[in-house]
C-alpha cells in the first residue's frame, strides 16, 4: 500500500494528473491484484445496479472479494454510527465504498477509517461517475485538452463532479438547466477553481451548440418519483432529441451516467444512435473503479 492515506470523496480530491494517471491504470490489460488476500467492504444505504456490480468485478480483478453491504444490515447513523462503522470495517478489508445520502456521512467515515473511503455516491458528489465520464470522452474523442462538454438538465451531483473533472483538467463545461434547477453559486464557484472554462446558458440549444460532447441525466432521481409529472412539464425544453444533437460538434458524442427514462430526458433515437457512447461509459465504471483502487492501494502499475 501507498506510503500516505487517501481518499475519494470528490474528483478535485484529485489533481489533474492524478486523475490522468488513473484513467491510465483503467485501460491495463493485466492490471496487479494488490488486493490478493483481502477485499473492500462496500457499504449501500441506497441500493444500485451499476455501482455495485462495477466495484465488487472491480475488486475480483484485483484479486480481492467484495463484501457488500445494504442499509438494513448496517443502519448508518442508525444501528451504528458512521465513525464506529469505519473503526470497524478498517479492520476488514483494505477499502470502504460507501453510498450515501448524506454527503457528511462519507466524510465522517473518511475522517475515522485507516484505509482508503471511496464515495461511491451522495447528495453532493458522484465521483467514481466523473472518473468513467473522463475515461469515454478520452477514448472516444482521443483527447481531454480543449474538449468542450455540454451538460443539460438537472444540475444534481453527477453534474457537479463531471464540471469539477472537465474544469480539473482545462476542459470547457457548459450547462443549462431550467429555473430553479441550475448550480448554486458555490458549486459553480468549486468547478470553476479547478481552472477550466464554465459557462451557464439559459437554453439547452445555446448550451449544446458546437459542442464536442452532450451529456444528460434522469429528471427525477430515486426518491424524486412523486415529482415525475411536474418535472416532465418543466424540463421538456431540456430533453436531447435528435435535432438538438443536431446542434453539436457533428464528431459529437452523447453520455448519459444511466439509468434513463427512456423519452423524457433522452429520446431513444438519441440512446440508441451512432453518437451514443452510454454502454461503454456504464462499463467505464469497472474500468475506472478499477483503476482508482490501484492507485489509492498501491499507486504503481
Amino acid at each position: 500500500m501507498g506510503a500516505s492515506l487517501r481518499h475519494l470523496l470528490e474528483i478535485d480530491d484529485l489533481s489533474a494528473s492524478e486523475v490522468r494517471r488513473i484513467l491510465d491504470l483503467s485501460e491495463l490489460s493485466d492490471p496487479p491484484e494488490v488486493l490478493a488476500g483481502t477485499g473492500v467492504v462496500l457499504l449501500f444505504e441506497k441500493p444500485s445496479a451499476r455501482t455495485r456490480t462495477s466495484v465488487e468485478m472491480a475488486t475480483v480483478q484485483l484479486g480481492g472479494h467484495p463484501v457488500t453491504l445494504r442499509n438494513e444490515e448496517v443502519g448508518i447513523d442508525t444501528r451504528e454510527c458512521a465513525e464506529d462503522l469505519a473503526r470497524l470495517f478498517s479492520g476488514y478489508g483494505a477499502a470502504i465504498g460507501a453510498r450515501v445520502f448524506e454527503h457528511h456521512k462519507v466524510e465522517r467515515l473518511a475522517a475515522s477509517s485507516s484505509v482508503p473511503v471511496i464515495n461511491l455516491l451522495s447528495d453532493e458528489a458522484h465521483p467514481v461517475q466523473a472518473l468513467a465520464d473522463l475515461l469515454t470522452i478520452r477514448q472516444s474523442l482521443g483527447r481531454l485538452d480543449g474538449v468542450s462538454v455540454s451538460y443539460v438538465g438537472d444540475a444534481n451531483n453527477v453534474a457537479r463532479s463531471l464540471g469539477i473533472g472537465c474544469s480539473l483538467l482545462g476542459m470547457q463545461f457548459r450547462v443549462s438547466s431550467p429555473p430553479g434547477f441550475g448550480f448554486r453559486p458555490a458549486d459553480l464557484e468549486r468547478i470553476a477553481s479547478g481552472g477550466g472554462t464554465v459557462e451557464v446558458f439559459e437554453d439547452a440549444l445555446s448550451a449544446v451548440s458546437g459542442a464536442d460532447v452532450i451529456y444528460t441525466d434522469a429528471w427525477y432521481s430515486m426518491g424524486q418519483e412523486a415529482e415525475q409529472v411536474e418535472r416532465r412539464a418543466v424540463f421538456a425544453d431540456w430533453r436531447v432529441d435528435e435535432a438538438l444533437l443536431a446542434a453539436a460538434d457533428p464528431g459529437a458524442v452523447f453520455m448519459h451516467c444511466l439509468p434513463a427514462h427512456r423519452g423524457d430526458e433522452a429520446t431513444d433515437g438519441v440512446l440508441d444512435g451512432p453518437q451514443s457512447r452510454i454502454w461503454t461509459q456504464a462499463h467505464n465504471r469497472m474500468h475506472t473503479a478499477r483503476g482508482l483502487l490501484l492507485f489509492l492501494l498501491d499507486g504503481e502499475d
